[in-house]
């Protein structure tokens, strides 16, 4: 025995159907297609959704839902992060560009400082939009708000 004489073992392969090729493979004729209509075809392709003539899901399903084009995704900075980077950097103006810098924004993202943690640092803090307790915790520790 060498491996020119391997052969499978009896009953662990079969041939493929080989259809279209003659009424006297058995196969031919209508090639296992049926009789007429769009499916016995060829190009046959029915549409994406399509159900069998039932009323298909998205639209027996209701419509929801409204994505505005103009709307502005803020990136969301607190309070308790802005005194970090005073502390850290002995700041006294924080803008866009210094949160960039520290690479907690990227270039397209607007900032939206908000009221979370405590500030007592006096600092001029620059960004798109403010929260109210944000901006009332700023003046308060006697800093300034600048928006952009």
């Amino acid at each position: 025995m060498d491996l020119s004489n391997l052969t499978p073992a009896a009953g662990s392969t079969k041939t493929r159907k080989r259809i279209g090729r003659g009424t006297g493979s058995g196969l031919g004729g209508t090639s296992t297609r049926g009789l007429n209509g769009a499916k016995s075809r060829s190009g046959y392709r029915k549409k994406i959704g399509f159900e069998g003539g039932q009323m298909p899901l998205q639209r027996r399903l209701p419509k929801f839902g409204f994505k505005s084009l103009d709307r502005i995704n803020y990136k969301p900075i607190n309070l308790s992060t802005l005194q970090l980077l005073a502390d850290a950097g002995n700041l006294t103006t924080i803008g866009i560009d210094a949160l960039r810098e520290k690479g907690m924004i990227a270039k397209k993202h607007h900032v939206k400082i908000l009221g979370n943690g405590k500030l007592t640092a006096k600092l001029q803090v620059e960004a798109h939009a403010f929260s109210k307790s944000a901006e009332a915790a700023i003046v308060a520790a006697g800093g300034t708000v600048v928006k952009l």
